[in-house]
Order: C-alpha cells, then sequence, then structure tokens
C-alpha cells in the first residue's frame, strides 16, 4: 500500500442557501490506496442540532476533535466563531492534540468555517466550505450549482458531492446529509 496523505482521504461539503445550511460527506474510508469501508458517517449535528460539523482525515484523531470542539461549544454556548477560535488555539498549541491529522468544517445559520490544527480558521465569502480529496472538485460544484440553479441547500451538497465522487477515487457516493434548517 501506498503511505498517502490522511488528509485526502474524504470529501465534505458544506452549503449554505436561502437560510438552510447543509452538509454532505461520502462514506468511503481508505487505507492507502485499499477502500476498507463503504458507508461511513464523517458528519453530525451537535449543540442541540444548531451546528453541523464534519471531517476529514484520521478518524480517531477527528473523533478526538469533535468531543473538544462539542465541549467548546457548550463551554461557549453555543458561540460558533468563539468555539472555533477556542479549538484551534488549543489544537496548535497543546503537545498532543497538534498531532492530530485531520480538518474540521463546522456551520451554524450564520457562519462556516474550515479549522485545520496549525491555527488556520478559515470562513469562506460565500459560505460554501468543502475540504477533503474532492474537495475542491465539490466546491466548484457547488458554486456553479448555487448561481446557475434553483435547487436548495441540501440538493446542492448531495448533487456536488456526487460529481466529486466521479472524478476522485478516494470519494464514493454514499452520501449522508444533514440539514439546518
Amino acid at each position: 500500500m501506498t503511505n498517502r496523505s490522511k488528509f485526502s482521504g474524504t470529501t465534505i461539503i458544506g452549503v449554505r442557501k436561502d437560510g438552510k445550511v447543509a452538509m454532505a460527506g461520502d462514506g468511503q474510508v481508505s487505507l492507502g490506496e485499499t477502500v476498507m469501508k463503504q458507508r461511513a458517517k464523517k458528519i453530525r449535528k451537535i449543540y442541540g442540532d444548531r451546528i453541523v460539523t464534519g471531517f476529514a482525515g484520521a478518524s480517531a484523531d477527528a473523533l478526538t476533535l469533535f468531543e473538544k470542539f462539542e465541549s467548546k461549544c457548550e463551554q461557549y454556548k453555543g458561540n460558533l466563531t468563539r468555539a472555533v477560535v477556542e479549538l484551534a488555539k488549543e489544537w496548535r498549541t497543546d503537545k498532543i492534540l497538534r498531532r492530530l491529522e485531520a480538518l474540521l468544517v463546522v456551520m451554524d445559520k450564520d457562519h462556516s468555517f474550515v479549522v485545520s490544527g496549525t491555527g488556520e480558521i478559515i470562513e469562506p465569502d460565500d459560505g460554501i466550505v468543502a475540504i477533503g480529496s474532492g474537495g475542491g472538485f465539490a466546491l466548484a460544484a457547488a458554486r456553479a450549482l448555487v448561481k446557475y440553479s434553483d435547487l436548495d441547500a441540501r440538493a446542492i451538497a448531495e448533487e456536488s458531492l456526487r460529481i466529486a465522487s466521479q472524478i476522485c477515487i478516494y470519494t464514493n457516493d454514499q452520501i449522508s446529509v444533514e440539514v439546518l434548517e
């Protein structure tokens, strides 16, 4: 098996449109060039279903980050921006956490962020976020669909991921979606 970056073995897309937020993730888990699982769930709602989050990277690392992020959301009473900033600071400075190999995408009704262990926090201008090996493909598809279609956020997220799965060999079409209304 080839030793590939753990960051690239999935695709997560988040879309904001007409007051709705949808996040979709593929189900493929790859180890090198081998598909180990088809239907993994890499997205979930937290904080009373008011925040949706997804990950790309090493699964155990991402689960650790989910727990840390969820505790930050509780600590800062659902203030997504503050929770993201505090997670990034802790992730970057903690000796153990900074070794985690994963990326997080988090969204609520008002904000969309990509968070990395290097302290990067990116909030895109258009509210569309994507990570993983097929992230660029899904992002391009989502931007086109938002601009040139009447599809809602959920349909755009699903179709964008479906398009990415046809291009990226580390992304499949076993799609899970979470929606904030």
